[in-house]
């Protein structure tokens, strides 16, 4: 099976050794990883580390301001360098309407840059988008109908937002190529996949029927990173059967 991990999971160990915790996802059995910081290594190092252990990158979590004028070609050569063809702004403070447009105009100004350097750009959720901001706007809707990016749908933080992942899934099909895949409960606790409430074997399911890249993300480190991840991994490894 091709599984990736967002290495967020596993942030107790990658802020002091991001080579030894890439190759101990890979010991796990994660073939790609979607980055979530590179903790002062250089593109050069971190490509590296992936060529050492085999591990491709499917991703990476990169801030908005990442992508502003004065910053973008820094980043685009980064992730170029390190063979990464998708960047993913993980969060934004969308509480009102300026500044849903300020994120709006980075990420509308952005994205032709990166698609000329071969990088697709999209946005990964948490709850709060889906709730009213303080203009009594959607955040999510506002995101969706004012740019073209894609979306990562965090498939535990839309269950958690009240939503259904699996209908989201179906009705943007075309604009969500991945999904973190996740588990919890309802008031927003995270879990380890397979020990909360959260759809995880149909997101499983549905996202195979429908080609959607599955990557794991488990946030609670108990005890730690690796072996929430190593949980998570035995649990796809299941239902793949």
């Amino acid at each position: 099976m091709h599984l990736g991990l967002q290495m967020y999971s596993v942030r107790d160990i990658t802020k002091d050794d991001l080579a030894g915790a890439l190759a101990k996802v890979k010991a796990i059995g994660y073939d790609n990883v979607e980055f979530a910081g590179f903790f002062g290594h250089c593109a050069e190092k971190v490509k590296a580390m992936l060529d050492e252990t085999g591990l491709a990158v499917s991703g990476s979590h990169t801030g908005w301001d990442e992508l502003t004028e004065g910053k973008i070609g820094q980043t685009i050569a980064f992730h170029k360098a390190i063979g990464n063809k998708r960047i993913i702004v993980p969060y934004a403070d969308v509480q009102t309407e300026s500044k849903i447009s300020r994120v709006v105009d980075v990420l509308n100004a952005a994205q032709p840059k990166l698609a000329e350097a071969g990088i697709a750009l999209g946005y990964h959720n948490h709850a709060h988008e889906f709730k009213p901001n303080d203009d009594g706007q959607i955040p999510f809707d506002e995101l969706k109908n004012r740019t073209n990016i894609f979306f990562e749908l965090d498939t535990f933080w839309v269950f958690a937002a009240g939503r259904d992942p699996l209908a989201m899934m179906r009705d943007m099909a075309s604009r969500v190529p991945v999904v973190h895949i996740k588990d919890g409960e309802p008031d927003g606790e995270g879990k380890p996949l397979g020990l909360g409430a959260a759809p995880v074997s149909a997101v499983w399911k549905l996202a195979r029927e429908m080609g959607i890249e599955l990557v794991v993300e488990s946030e609670t480190l108990k005890p730690n990173g690796l072996a929430e991840a190593d949980i998570c991994y035995r649990f796809i490894e299941i239902l793949e059967g």
